[in-house]
């Protein structure tokens, strides 16, 4: 017997993954349903899903030479105003030491003044 989840096409649309929830869980979620917060629990699962997908967010960093990526920062930097080297890295799709080095770069250069909250998640 497989560990893993049951799954099967339901149709073009979408597919059928089957998992165990404890009863206080399902519990839960029709008390939620019943609310009216849910369509059904269906639709709880489905947006549970969708909501931690969205939290989990890989990012796959571009590879760029510098003095691109350096243009990059920098633009990003003077559209925005103020926003944390994390921001800007995640956005830009850029290593956050990169970005980090590039802002030293820019500030040094007198191209940009960062604040401690720059920095500092």
């Amino acid at each position: 017997m497989s560990m893993g989840a049951d799954v099967g096409v339901v149709s073009s649309v979408g597919k059928v993954v089957g998992a165990k929830l404890t009863r206080n869980e399902i519990g839960q979620i029709n008390k939620l349903v019943e609310a009216g917060l849910y369509l059904n629990p269906s639709d709880f699962i489905r947006d549970a899903v969708r909501e931690k997908l969205t939290a989990i967010k890989v990012i796959e960093y571009r590879d760029v030479d510098y003095d691109t990526a350096k243009k990059e920062v920098a633009g990003y930097f003077q559209m925005k105003g103020e926003a944390y080297a994390s921001d800007a890295s995640t956005d830009l799709q850029l290593d956050y030491e990169l970005v980090c080095r590039i802002m030293d770069d820019l500030e040094t250069e007198g191209k940009m003044e960062i604040t401690e909250s720059t920095t500092a998640p």
